[in-house]
Protein backbone atom coordinates (compact mmCIF):
# COMPACT_ATOMS: atom_id res chain seq x y z
CA UNK A 1 0.00 0.00 0.00
CA UNK A 2 2.59 2.44 1.04
CA UNK A 3 4.79 1.54 -2.40
CA UNK A 4 1.15 2.31 -4.27
CA UNK A 5 1.34 5.73 -2.95
CA UNK A 6 4.51 7.03 -3.83
CA UNK A 7 3.98 6.14 -6.70
CA UNK A 8 0.55 8.09 -7.32
CA UNK A 9 2.94 11.37 -5.70
CA UNK A 10 4.97 10.46 -8.20
CA UNK A 11 2.77 10.87 -11.36
CA UNK A 12 0.96 13.51 -9.80
CA UNK A 13 3.90 15.50 -9.69
CA UNK A 14 4.88 15.09 -12.89
CA UNK A 15 1.84 16.16 -14.19
CA UNK A 16 2.33 19.14 -12.71
CA UNK A 17 5.58 19.71 -13.57
CA UNK A 18 4.61 19.03 -17.49
CA UNK A 19 1.44 21.34 -17.02
CA UNK A 20 3.71 24.18 -15.59
CA UNK A 21 6.43 23.49 -18.50
CA UNK A 22 2.98 23.73 -21.01
CA UNK A 23 1.96 27.57 -19.51
CA UNK A 24 5.75 28.68 -19.32
CA UNK A 25 6.32 27.72 -23.06
CA UNK A 26 2.70 29.24 -24.42
CA UNK A 27 3.85 32.26 -22.41
CA UNK A 28 6.89 32.50 -24.39
CA UNK A 29 5.52 31.41 -27.52
CA UNK A 30 3.40 34.13 -27.18
CA UNK A 31 5.92 36.34 -26.14
CA UNK A 32 7.96 35.66 -29.28
CA UNK A 33 4.42 36.12 -31.35
CA UNK A 34 3.17 39.32 -29.95
CA UNK A 35 4.42 42.28 -32.43
CA UNK A 36 6.98 45.01 -30.98
CA UNK A 37 6.22 48.21 -30.27
CA UNK A 38 6.33 51.03 -33.11
CA UNK A 39 8.73 53.50 -32.37
CA UNK A 40 6.56 57.42 -33.09
CA UNK A 41 6.87 60.67 -32.09
CA UNK A 42 3.79 61.96 -30.27
CA UNK A 43 2.66 65.29 -30.62
CA UNK A 44 -0.62 67.25 -28.62
CA UNK A 45 -2.97 68.45 -30.52
CA UNK A 46 -2.96 72.42 -29.78
CA UNK A 47 -5.88 75.40 -31.15
CA UNK A 48 -4.26 78.78 -32.81
CA UNK A 49 -5.75 81.63 -34.70
CA UNK A 50 -5.50 80.65 -38.02
CA UNK A 51 -5.62 83.49 -40.97
CA UNK A 52 -5.22 81.56 -44.18
CA UNK A 53 -6.95 82.12 -48.16
CA UNK A 54 -10.03 79.86 -49.08
CA UNK A 55 -9.33 79.28 -52.42
CA UNK A 56 -11.78 79.06 -55.38
CA UNK A 57 -10.81 78.42 -59.25
CA UNK A 58 -11.78 81.06 -61.50
CA UNK A 59 -12.30 82.49 -64.83
CA UNK A 60 -11.53 86.09 -66.39
CA UNK A 61 -14.30 87.57 -68.56
CA UNK A 62 -14.49 91.31 -70.00
CA UNK A 63 -16.82 93.11 -67.91
CA UNK A 64 -18.54 94.28 -71.55
CA UNK A 65 -17.91 92.40 -75.22
CA UNK A 66 -19.74 92.53 -78.50
CA UNK A 67 -19.00 90.63 -81.52
CA UNK A 68 -18.98 92.78 -84.65
CA UNK A 69 -21.88 91.50 -86.96
CA UNK A 70 -22.44 93.41 -90.43
CA UNK A 71 -25.92 94.45 -90.93
CA UNK A 72 -26.07 94.89 -94.40
CA UNK A 73 -24.38 92.20 -96.59
CA UNK A 74 -21.64 93.12 -99.38
CA UNK A 75 -17.93 93.29 -99.95
CA UNK A 76 -15.13 94.96 -97.60
CA UNK A 77 -13.51 97.36 -98.74
CA UNK A 78 -11.89 99.14 -95.82
CA UNK A 79 -10.39 97.65 -92.39
CA UNK A 80 -9.33 100.63 -90.90
CA UNK A 81 -7.81 99.31 -87.48
CA UNK A 82 -4.43 97.40 -86.58
CA UNK A 83 -5.34 94.04 -84.53
CA UNK A 84 -5.12 93.80 -80.99
CA UNK A 85 -5.10 97.83 -81.15
CA UNK A 86 -7.09 99.68 -78.81
CA UNK A 87 -10.02 101.57 -79.96
CA UNK A 88 -12.56 105.03 -79.24
CA UNK A 89 -16.24 104.59 -79.47
CA UNK A 90 -17.45 106.04 -82.51
CA UNK A 91 -14.27 104.64 -84.59
CA UNK A 92 -14.27 103.40 -87.85
CA UNK A 93 -13.57 99.90 -88.08
CA UNK A 94 -14.80 98.63 -91.42
CA UNK A 95 -16.35 99.83 -94.60
CA UNK A 96 -18.38 97.53 -96.87
CA UNK A 97 -18.86 98.19 -100.47
CA UNK A 98 -21.70 100.71 -100.38
CA UNK A 99 -22.35 101.73 -104.00
CA UNK A 100 -25.61 99.70 -104.19
CA UNK A 101 -26.91 101.17 -100.94
CA UNK A 102 -26.45 104.49 -102.48
CA UNK A 103 -28.25 103.80 -105.90
CA UNK A 104 -30.87 102.68 -103.70
CA UNK A 105 -30.92 105.84 -101.75
CA UNK A 106 -30.57 108.32 -104.74
CA UNK A 107 -33.45 106.26 -106.48
CA UNK A 108 -35.70 107.17 -102.67
CA UNK A 109 -34.82 110.24 -102.82
CA UNK A 110 -36.19 110.81 -106.50
CA UNK A 111 -39.19 108.77 -105.79
CA UNK A 112 -39.85 111.12 -102.89
CA UNK A 113 -39.83 113.85 -105.26
CA UNK A 114 -42.46 112.34 -107.49
CA UNK A 115 -45.16 111.45 -104.83
CA UNK A 116 -44.63 115.55 -103.61
CA UNK A 117 -45.30 116.05 -106.82
CA UNK A 118 -48.09 114.64 -107.30
CA UNK A 119 -49.74 115.49 -103.73
CA UNK A 120 -49.11 118.85 -105.07
CA UNK A 121 -51.32 118.04 -108.07
CA UNK A 122 -53.88 116.71 -106.06
CA UNK A 123 -54.18 118.85 -103.82
CA UNK A 124 -54.83 122.15 -106.83
CA UNK A 125 -57.44 119.62 -107.84
CA UNK A 126 -59.42 119.03 -105.26
CA UNK A 127 -59.33 122.89 -104.13
CA UNK A 128 -60.54 123.68 -107.88
CA UNK A 129 -63.35 120.86 -107.46
CA UNK A 130 -64.21 121.97 -103.88
CA UNK A 131 -64.71 126.11 -105.48
CA UNK A 132 -66.60 124.32 -107.96
CA UNK A 133 -68.59 122.75 -105.85
CA UNK A 134 -69.37 126.30 -104.13
CA UNK A 135 -71.46 127.22 -106.86
CA UNK A 136 -72.92 123.92 -107.67
CA UNK A 137 -70.93 123.16 -110.82
CA UNK A 138 -69.61 119.93 -110.75
CA UNK A 139 -71.29 116.63 -109.49
CA UNK A 140 -70.45 115.30 -105.86
CA UNK A 141 -68.78 112.18 -107.08
CA UNK A 142 -65.83 113.98 -108.85
CA UNK A 143 -65.58 116.11 -105.95
CA UNK A 144 -64.79 113.17 -103.45
CA UNK A 145 -62.71 111.62 -106.32
CA UNK A 146 -60.68 114.42 -105.97
CA UNK A 147 -60.11 114.24 -102.30
CA UNK A 148 -59.68 110.83 -102.09
CA UNK A 149 -57.02 111.36 -104.80
CA UNK A 150 -55.47 113.96 -102.22
CA UNK A 151 -54.96 111.37 -99.64
CA UNK A 152 -53.65 108.10 -101.75
CA UNK A 153 -51.10 110.70 -103.07
CA UNK A 154 -50.17 112.09 -99.42
CA UNK A 155 -49.90 108.13 -98.26
CA UNK A 156 -47.84 107.22 -101.23
CA UNK A 157 -45.23 110.69 -100.21
CA UNK A 158 -44.79 109.19 -96.34
CA UNK A 159 -44.31 105.82 -97.99
CA UNK A 160 -41.58 107.11 -99.73
CA UNK A 161 -40.14 109.29 -97.26
CA UNK A 162 -40.06 105.89 -94.99
CA UNK A 163 -38.41 104.19 -97.69
CA UNK A 164 -35.74 107.27 -97.68
CA UNK A 165 -35.26 106.61 -93.87
CA UNK A 166 -34.75 102.56 -94.36
CA UNK A 167 -32.08 102.83 -97.45
CA UNK A 168 -30.36 105.67 -95.81
CA UNK A 169 -30.20 103.42 -92.44
CA UNK A 170 -28.59 100.85 -95.21
CA UNK A 171 -26.09 103.31 -96.01
CA UNK A 172 -25.03 104.27 -92.83
CA UNK A 173 -24.48 100.32 -91.88
CA UNK A 174 -21.95 100.40 -94.82
CA UNK A 175 -19.36 101.83 -91.96
CA UNK A 176 -19.08 99.57 -88.52
CA UNK A 177 -17.63 101.49 -85.81
CA UNK A 178 -16.26 100.78 -82.13
CA UNK A 179 -19.39 100.94 -79.63
CA UNK A 180 -17.75 101.59 -76.86
CA UNK A 181 -14.04 102.24 -75.79
CA UNK A 182 -12.19 98.77 -75.65
CA UNK A 183 -9.41 96.35 -76.94
CA UNK A 184 -10.26 94.79 -80.72
CA UNK A 185 -8.95 91.63 -81.55
CA UNK A 186 -7.82 90.20 -84.74
CA UNK A 187 -9.90 90.80 -88.21
CA UNK A 188 -11.54 87.94 -88.68
CA UNK A 189 -12.44 88.99 -92.83
CA UNK A 190 -9.86 90.75 -94.85
CA UNK A 191 -10.63 93.36 -97.33
CA UNK A 192 -12.62 92.10 -100.37
CA UNK A 193 -14.58 89.61 -98.08
CA UNK A 194 -18.04 88.77 -98.98
CA UNK A 195 -19.85 89.25 -95.68
CA UNK A 196 -23.63 88.40 -94.68
CA UNK A 197 -26.20 90.67 -92.83
CA UNK A 198 -26.22 89.61 -89.21
CA UNK A 199 -23.86 86.14 -90.16
CA UNK A 200 -20.44 87.05 -90.62
CA UNK A 201 -18.43 87.72 -87.60
CA UNK A 202 -15.76 90.43 -88.10
CA UNK A 203 -13.86 90.53 -85.23
CA UNK A 204 -14.68 91.24 -81.00
CA UNK A 205 -14.27 94.61 -79.21
CA UNK A 206 -14.30 93.89 -75.28
CA UNK A 207 -13.64 96.54 -72.48
CA UNK A 208 -9.80 96.06 -70.26
CA UNK A 209 -9.82 98.90 -68.28
CA UNK A 210 -11.07 96.53 -65.27
CA UNK A 211 -11.62 92.66 -65.90
CA UNK A 212 -14.17 90.41 -64.16
CA UNK A 213 -13.39 87.25 -62.51
CA UNK A 214 -16.50 84.81 -61.92
CA UNK A 215 -16.01 81.76 -59.92
CA UNK A 216 -18.64 79.23 -58.00
CA UNK A 217 -19.12 79.51 -54.56
CA UNK A 218 -21.08 76.53 -52.26
CA UNK A 219 -24.67 77.41 -51.57
CA UNK A 220 -23.34 76.66 -47.60
CA UNK A 221 -21.19 80.21 -47.96
CA UNK A 222 -23.86 82.57 -49.64
CA UNK A 223 -24.23 83.87 -46.25
CA UNK A 224 -20.39 84.69 -45.98
CA UNK A 225 -20.25 86.15 -49.05
CA UNK A 226 -23.37 88.21 -49.28
CA UNK A 227 -22.09 89.66 -45.73
CA UNK A 228 -18.31 90.51 -47.31
CA UNK A 229 -20.56 92.20 -50.35
CA UNK A 230 -22.48 94.30 -47.86
CA UNK A 231 -19.02 95.11 -46.42
CA UNK A 232 -17.39 95.77 -49.54
CA UNK A 233 -13.82 98.21 -49.54
CA UNK A 234 -12.43 99.05 -53.07
CA UNK A 235 -9.12 98.98 -50.82
CA UNK A 236 -9.25 95.87 -48.88
CA UNK A 237 -7.07 92.95 -49.99
CA UNK A 238 -9.66 90.55 -49.00
CA UNK A 239 -9.93 89.51 -52.31
CA UNK A 240 -6.49 88.42 -54.28
CA UNK A 241 -5.86 86.49 -57.76
CA UNK A 242 -3.21 83.77 -58.18
CA UNK A 243 -2.17 82.35 -61.39
CA UNK A 244 0.02 79.48 -59.90
CA UNK A 245 2.40 80.89 -57.54
CA UNK A 246 2.50 83.95 -58.83
CA UNK A 247 0.13 86.69 -56.86
CA UNK A 248 -1.52 89.41 -59.00
CA UNK A 249 -0.46 92.93 -57.33
CA UNK A 250 -3.62 94.00 -57.44
CA UNK A 251 -6.42 93.48 -55.10
CA UNK A 252 -10.11 92.99 -56.43
CA UNK A 253 -13.52 93.76 -54.92
CA UNK A 254 -16.87 92.14 -54.80
CA UNK A 255 -19.11 93.02 -57.89
CA UNK A 256 -22.29 90.63 -57.36
CA UNK A 257 -23.99 87.37 -56.48
CA UNK A 258 -25.77 85.83 -59.17
CA UNK A 259 -29.61 85.26 -59.08
CA UNK A 260 -29.89 81.26 -58.22
CA UNK A 261 -28.08 78.12 -57.22
CA UNK A 262 -26.80 76.22 -60.17
CA UNK A 263 -28.94 72.83 -59.04
CA UNK A 264 -26.79 70.50 -60.87
CA UNK A 265 -23.06 72.24 -58.87
CA UNK A 266 -24.93 73.64 -56.43
CA UNK A 267 -23.02 76.60 -56.56
CA UNK A 268 -23.61 79.97 -57.34
CA UNK A 269 -21.43 82.51 -59.37
CA UNK A 270 -20.16 85.46 -57.85
CA UNK A 271 -18.02 88.07 -59.37
CA UNK A 272 -15.41 90.33 -58.66
CA UNK A 273 -14.08 93.48 -60.37
CA UNK A 274 -9.88 93.56 -60.61
CA UNK A 275 -8.09 96.44 -61.84
CA UNK A 276 -6.10 96.30 -65.29
CA UNK A 277 -3.53 98.74 -64.72
CA UNK A 278 -0.37 97.40 -66.30
CA UNK A 279 -2.82 95.83 -69.23
CA UNK A 280 -1.66 92.07 -66.97
CA UNK A 281 -5.29 90.25 -67.30
CA UNK A 282 -6.54 88.86 -70.26
CA UNK A 283 -9.86 87.64 -71.22
CA UNK A 284 -10.29 83.80 -71.38
CA UNK A 285 -7.38 83.15 -68.27
CA UNK A 286 -8.15 81.33 -66.08
CA UNK A 287 -6.53 81.40 -62.30
CA UNK A 288 -7.54 81.25 -58.41
CA UNK A 289 -9.49 83.77 -56.31
CA UNK A 290 -7.62 83.82 -53.13
CA UNK A 291 -10.64 85.08 -49.84
CA UNK A 292 -8.75 86.08 -46.77
CA UNK A 293 -10.28 83.99 -43.70
CA UNK A 294 -9.87 85.03 -40.69
CA UNK A 295 -11.51 82.75 -38.13
CA UNK A 296 -13.58 83.98 -35.36
CA UNK A 297 -12.66 81.11 -32.89
CA UNK A 298 -9.56 79.54 -32.48
CA UNK A 299 -8.65 76.37 -35.08
CA UNK A 300 -7.25 73.43 -34.65
CA UNK A 301 -4.19 73.04 -36.50
CA UNK A 302 -2.05 69.64 -36.76
CA UNK A 303 1.09 68.23 -39.35
CA UNK A 304 0.22 67.57 -42.99
CA UNK A 305 2.68 64.24 -42.24
CA UNK A 306 0.40 63.52 -39.58
CA UNK A 307 -2.87 62.61 -41.73
CA UNK A 308 -3.01 59.62 -44.11
CA UNK A 309 -5.58 59.19 -46.93
CA UNK A 310 -7.60 55.86 -47.55
CA UNK A 311 -10.41 55.74 -50.60
CA UNK A 312 -10.20 59.60 -50.23
CA UNK A 313 -10.99 60.08 -46.55
CA UNK A 314 -8.21 61.22 -43.56
CA UNK A 315 -7.07 60.16 -40.48
CA UNK A 316 -5.13 60.27 -38.05
CA UNK A 317 -3.62 57.49 -35.26
CA UNK A 318 -5.12 59.08 -31.59
CA UNK A 319 -2.75 57.81 -29.09
CA UNK A 320 -4.59 55.95 -25.91
CA UNK A 321 -4.78 53.50 -23.00
CA UNK A 322 -2.28 51.09 -22.65
CA UNK A 323 0.43 52.85 -25.08
CA UNK A 324 -1.95 51.83 -28.22
CA UNK A 325 -2.88 54.31 -31.39
CA UNK A 326 -6.27 54.10 -32.86
CA UNK A 327 -7.05 55.41 -35.84
CA UNK A 328 -10.15 58.45 -36.40
CA UNK A 329 -11.21 59.88 -39.17
CA UNK A 330 -11.08 63.73 -39.35
CA UNK A 331 -12.51 66.48 -41.95
CA UNK A 332 -9.51 68.55 -42.80
CA UNK A 333 -9.62 72.20 -43.81
CA UNK A 334 -7.26 74.78 -45.31
CA UNK A 335 -3.10 73.37 -45.81
CA UNK A 336 -1.36 76.21 -44.33
CA UNK A 337 2.42 75.11 -45.46
CA UNK A 338 3.75 72.23 -43.54
CA UNK A 339 0.61 71.96 -41.14
CA UNK A 340 -3.47 71.62 -42.06
CA UNK A 341 -6.37 72.79 -40.56
CA UNK A 342 -8.98 70.08 -39.00
CA UNK A 343 -12.48 71.21 -39.14
CA UNK A 344 -13.88 68.08 -37.92
CA UNK A 345 -12.56 64.42 -35.45
CA UNK A 346 -10.19 66.23 -32.90
CA UNK A 347 -10.01 67.98 -29.96
CA UNK A 348 -7.50 69.76 -27.96
CA UNK A 349 -5.17 68.13 -25.47
CA UNK A 350 -5.25 64.77 -27.53
CA UNK A 351 -2.07 62.98 -28.90
CA UNK A 352 -1.73 62.03 -32.30
CA UNK A 353 1.29 59.99 -33.84
CA UNK A 354 3.69 62.75 -36.55
CA UNK A 355 6.01 60.43 -36.98
CA UNK A 356 6.56 56.70 -37.84
CA UNK A 357 3.02 57.25 -38.72
CA UNK A 358 3.21 54.47 -41.92
CA UNK A 359 3.79 51.69 -39.84
CA UNK A 360 0.68 52.16 -37.73
CA UNK A 361 -2.57 50.11 -37.54
CA UNK A 362 -5.47 49.99 -35.62
CA UNK A 363 -4.56 49.03 -31.86
CA UNK A 364 -1.13 49.30 -32.55
CA UNK A 365 1.07 49.31 -29.75
CA UNK A 366 3.72 52.60 -29.40
CA UNK A 367 7.35 53.63 -27.55
CA UNK A 368 8.45 57.11 -27.91
CA UNK A 369 11.75 58.19 -26.64
CA UNK A 370 9.92 60.65 -24.19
Amino acid sequence: MYSNLIHYFTVALSIVLLTSCDKKEEQKSAAQQAPPAVPVTLEEVTTTDAVYYDEYPASITPLNQVELRPQVSGFITGVHFQDGARVKKGQLLYSIDAQLYSANYEQAVANLKVQEANVNKAQKDADRYHELDKNDAVAKQLVDNADAALEVAKKQAEAAKANISAVSTSVRYTKVFAPFDGIIGISLVKAGAAVSAGQTVLNTVSTDGQLAVDFGVDQKEIYRFTTLLKNNRSKDSTFTLAFGRDIYPYPGKIQLIDRAVDPQTGTIKTRLIFPNRDNLLRAGMTGTVRVLNRASTKSIVIPYKAVTEQLGEFFVYVAGDSSKVSQRRIVPGQSLGTTIIVKEGLKEGEKIAVEGVQNLREGSVVKTDK
